[in-house]
């Protein structure tokens, strides 16, 4: 799911747009294996001398389980987007309810990245971005193509930042 063009300012387009690395969907896809494979057994264990309705328990108990432990994180993985535009940093997320953050690029301070040892075998790792408000850094975690990104907003920081905006010549700062 991107971001809608209805909630981009004028001027604003947007230069990349992501969702964590899709290894974070590797335990949730394992879960969903073993849930079906159980699921089959205990289905194949009662057979037809079981009686139907054993065998419906088993087929709303293994959908449930499934739902849980791997619809569930995947409609989360799949909804959870951090959008690059050339004015701000969007993090959108949520199910039902969506929750974000925005961070205007003029006020970002710090961009850094951190890479743990699996993240550097798959090419990700996390964003931090510090702005000029109280809070905490926004966290971008498991970013696909870590250092593309980081190379892409810290040229868009250093573009939109007041200090590096040319001054016009005669006047001074």
């Amino acid at each position: 799911m991107s971001l809608s063009a209805k909630l981009l300012l004028d001027g604003e387009n947007v230069v990349e747009e992501t969702r964590t690395h899709v290894k974070v969907l590797v335990v949730p896809f394992l879960f969903g294996l073993a849930v079906m494979a159980v699921a089959g057994f205990t289905y194949g264990v009662i057979g037809d001398g079981g009686g139907s309705w054993a065998r419906i328990a088993v087929v709303v108990v293994a959908l449930v389980l499934f739902t849980i432990t791997t619809v569930i994180p995947f409609l989360r993985w799949y909804l959870w987007t951090y959008t690059l535009t050339n004015l701000r940093i969007v993090e959108q997320r949520g199910i039902l309810t969506r929750t974000g953050r925005i961070i205007p690029l003029m006020r970002v301070n710090d961009v850094n990245y951190e890479k743990q040892l699996i993240d550097r075998i798959l090419r990700c790792g996390t964003l931090v971005i510090h702005d000029a408000s109280q809070q905490e850094g926004l966290r971008l975690h498991d970013v696909p193509r870590i250092e593309e990104f980081h190379r892409s907003v810290s040229t868009l920081v250093f573009d939109n930042h007041p200090s590096h905006q040319e001054v016009p010549r005669g006047e001074s700062s």
